[in-house]
């Protein structure tokens, strides 16, 4: 009885070997395509093979250096400032947040946490055109900044997994470090 278990166990985690295998080169080939797309060194957007003829890094010298249809590297920069500083303050926000709720107790926590789960239920393009008259209103419509705040205007409201972690914490660590001289902060 085990040894037959045993063998369709094994021949289980075969076909799943397999079929993981199968869908992994599935994953992979459009992947390899653009790649290889990006290195063909020929004109013409669909060319009818596969595997370019000649390779060149000709399209990556004119992405970064050739701006006069696009601008690339100011679009690149624009992008890694505004997720740079996005994940900074969503980080200090949510650790904020998790913290709050797991530490300390106040009279509106639990209300407070039904209320954002709630909230969270809701699609954010709910809210679109209110935020944009908001930003239009401030002034902020067309800048970087207005990105940065609506990215991380709601980013406290993803605290539970972070307050998962401080609930498993032990209370005497705090109570041990606020005797050796520290503060809540």
């Amino acid at each position: 009885m085990i040894k037959g278990m045993r063998a369709r166990a094994k021949a289980t985690n075969a076909f799943l070997y397999v079929l993981l295998s199968v869908l992994s080169v599935i994953w992979i080939i459009p992947i390899a395509w653009l790649v290889m797309t990006s290195f063909r060194g020929e004109p013409g957007a669909f060319p009818n093979y596969v595997i370019p003829k000649t390779w060149s890094l000709d399209n990556y010298r004119m992405l970064l250096t050739d701006t006069t249809l696009f601008n690339y590297p100011r679009w690149f920069m624009n992008t890694l400032f505004v997720a740079v500083i996005t994940c900074i303050i969503s980080t200090v926000m949510v650790l904020g947040t998790s913290y709050a709720f797991s530490r300390l107790r106040f009279k509106l926590r639990k209300p407070m946490m039904n209320v954002i789960l709630i909230l969270g239920m809701f699609p954010g393009f709910m809210s679109m055109i209110a935020i944009y008259h908001l930003l239009s209103y401030v002034g902020l419509s067309q800048s970087l900044y207005a990105l940065i705040l609506v990215y991380s205007g709601g980013a406290a409201m993803g605290y539970y997994i972070s307050k998962g972690f401080f609930d498993t914490i032990p209370q005497a660590i705090d109570e041990s470090a606020i005797i050796d001289g520290a503060t809540r902060n």
